[in-house]
């Protein structure tokens, strides 16, 4: 009896043949059984699809090629490890954030112009004083120069900070490449209303049916104020208002002309003829030339302009009392509307200063 208990002991250590308790303490701990009860590695397993017999000399590089695509479909996905995972002062890519604080905003539906960049818009601020100015930047680094010096005095003589920083400093401040080294926040433009301006004395009106470039409104507004015009109406929608690139390019001529936002150019031009305002459409191809209009010292005159590319929208066609085209001479079929708009302008100062008469034709 003594001599059989070892034999029956070896047979339940071996555990090919019986499921004794020492056979099943033996497969717990095996190294196949951890990769099991890993709840990573079995979802990768499942996702890879891998056969037990590749598994075992296989199993980790597959495990860690799907770990993988698994980390990247989560930073795909995942938009809380983007944001960790973006530098700060870096928008992600694809967005429409960016370093400058004033980008961030959200778009404004008024008229604008709470930030003037450049030196003689910034000035103009200033001289103007129709509005209350918060603060002047000024990169450190500049060289001297008589505008920069009139602007520091100007806003130290109505309390103004003047803060210098370092160019890149500023360059997360400003919101334009032409920036000349200087901004300044401000007040945004007041509106004024379309009937305010269509019945003032002698009102002479620029409307603007769709610009859509900073840099052409910012030109036709340069030269509206030194044509003498007394208002310009600028459509709510699908046009620029007046943005940092419109102050720059306006040098300063925003600050002196009252400007009204409408909701539709169409409504406005039938609102003016009820008003008695002339208004004159500039059209290439219209059988009347700009030389060739009814205009005296005492003509109330809106002169409208249409989008870049397209001109004026049929209604507008259809609703203004006279269309005038600009007659060319060279080999080119158009210009510019902001070229087109100084021509126009400067035609009826011209006929205003010729008083009234018939209308000469100077071509």
């Amino acid at each position: 009896m003594n001599k059989k208990k070892p034999t029956a002991g070896k047979r339940s250590r071996g555990g090919a043949d019986g499921p004794g308790r020492p056979v099943a303490k033996q497969q717990g701990p095996s190294r196949r059984g951890k990769r099991t009860d890993s709840p990573r590695r079995s979802e990768s397993t499942s996702a890879a699809g891998p056969s037990r017999t590749s598994g075992a000399k296989n199993g980790r590089t597959n495990d860690s090629r799907t770990n993988d695509s698994r980390t990247n479909d989560s930073r795909t996905n995942d938009s809380r490890t983007n944001d960790r995972r973006t530098p700060r002062g870096v928008a992600p890519r694809g967005g429409s954030q960016g370093p400058v604080r004033g980008r961030t905003k959200a778009a404004k539906r008024g008229l604008g112009g709470d930030q003037v960049e450049g030196r003689q818009a910034v000035r103009e601020l200033f001289l103007a004083g129709n509005r209350r100015v918060r603060e002047v930047y000024l990169i450190d680094e500049l060289e001297p120069a008589d505008i920069l010096s009139d602007i520091v005095e100007l806003a130290r003589d109505v309390n103004v900070p003047v803060k210098a920083v370092s160019r890149r400093h500023f360059d997360m401040e400003a919101l334009t490449e032409s920036h000349q080294g200087v901004l300044a926040r401000a007040d945004e433009l007041q509106e004024y209303s379309l009937d305010d301006l269509a019945t003032a004395p002698g009102a002479f009106l620029l409307v603007l049916d769709g610009i859509t470039d900073p840099g052409n409104l910012g030109a036709i507004l340069r030269t509206a104020e030194c044509a003498g015009v007394t208002g310009v109406v600028l459509p709510k929608h699908r046009a620029v208002h007046i943005s940092p690139t419109v102050t720059k390019t306006a040098a300063g001529a925003i600050e002196h002309l009252p400007m009204a936002v409408v909701g539709g150019i169409p409504a406005t031009i039938a609102r003016l003829t009820e008003l008695d305002v002339l208004t004159v459409g500039l059209e290439a191809g219209a059988e009347t030339t700009i030389f060739g209009l009814p205009i005296d010292r005492d003509t109330r005159v809106a002169l409208v302009l249409g989008a870049e590319g397209d001109g004026l929208g049929r209604l507008v066609r259809e609703r203004v009392d006279v269309l005038a085209a600009i007659p060319l001479r060279g080999r080119l079929n158009s210009l510019n509307v902001a070229m087109a708009g100084a021509v126009a302008c400067f035609e009826v100062v011209r006929r205003r200063e010729a008083g009234a008469g018939a209308a000469t034709q100077p071509f």
